[in-house]
């Protein structure tokens, strides 16, 4: 009888990492794939995946930097065939949503290795401690090309368990399509607001246009074309496309989906955001 193995890509990453964690925890058998873990992997080098998908049964598909990036699709595509050629029988596959990169990867994915679960997401709210945005928000500005809209940012916590109890009952959940948000919308500027709040010191937010944020990015150490390529995805998601609510947290978990103030609260005390 062959043993179910669950890959994990991007498995050291916000949502990687926390599947990992209660994986582990409930004693599933998994594999954390990454261009660091023990077993390579690689987004970007295809010799990294045989070793990767020997063996596995399922797959957790977060594509990095983001699934919206030129190109992202195509990789996508080609992973799926080979997993699927390998043996993985069931794939979940961290979306975004109203990003026509990440539709098309959905789609060609799905092709490739016949009915999917898709997770679209919305903004991270981890983005503002783990990722492009931490350093904005240790210096008091987070300057984004994202104008007035609304977001309802969401918990990686919340994602990483609607993951698992997808990656664990695939009968119930293959072929579906999830939407994940958190339980209110915050423009950018709130989310500032919320920040200052926890960290009792000032934090604002600078609407800028494209040009202003990918020099500023550059300046701050990104490369040019990743730079421009957020910026085409920011200025393109933030146009209030996603300024709505959904009810995926609570329809597959039974609660709430957790709000940003809470997230800030209990990750303040961690340090990140202090001024370095």
């Amino acid at each position: 009888m062959r043993t179910e193995t669950i890959l994990i890509t991007a498995g050291t990453g916000k949502i990687g990492s926390r599947v990992a964690d209660r994986l582990a925890a409930a004693g599933i058998d998994h594999r954390v794939g990454s261009r660091g873990s023990d077993v390579r992997f690689d987004w970007y080098d295809e010799g990294t995946w045989p070793a990767f998908l020997d063996g596995g049964t399922a797959a957790l598909v977060s594509f990095v930097p983001d699934l919206g990036f030129p190109g992202a699709a195509d990789i996508v595509a080609r992973f799926g065939r080979r997993a699927a050629a390998a043996g993985v029988r069931s794939f979940v596959l961290i979306s975004g949503r109203g990003e026509e990169g990440a539709a098309a990867a959905e789609q060609l994915l799905a092709q490739e290795v016949g009915p999917i679960t898709v997770l679209r997401c919305a903004w991270f709210q981890q983005n503002f401690s783990e990722s492009f945005l931490a350093d904005p928000v240790r210096e008091g500005v987070i300057a984004l090309p994202a104008g007035r809209v609304a977001e309802p940012f969401i918990d990686a916590e919340d994602i990483a368990d609607v993951a698992v109890a997808c990656l664990t009952d695939p009968a119930r959940h293959g072929g579906a399509v999830h939407e994940l948000t958190g339980p209110e919308l915050l423009t950018f500027a709130d989310a500032a607001a919320i920040l200052s709040d926890v960290t009792g010191r000032r934090i604002d937010y600078l609407a800028v246009t494209a040009d202003d944020y990918v020099q500023r990015a550059v300046a701050g150490g990104l490369g040019l074309e990743e730079a421009r390529a957020f910026a085409d995805l920011f200025s393109t998601i933030t146009d209030g496309r996603n300024a709505s609510l959904a009810d995926g947290v609570r329809a597959i978990l039974g609660r709430p989906a957790g709000r940003f103030a809470d997230y800030a609260s209990r990750t303040a005390p961690t340090g990140v955001w202090e001024a370095r």
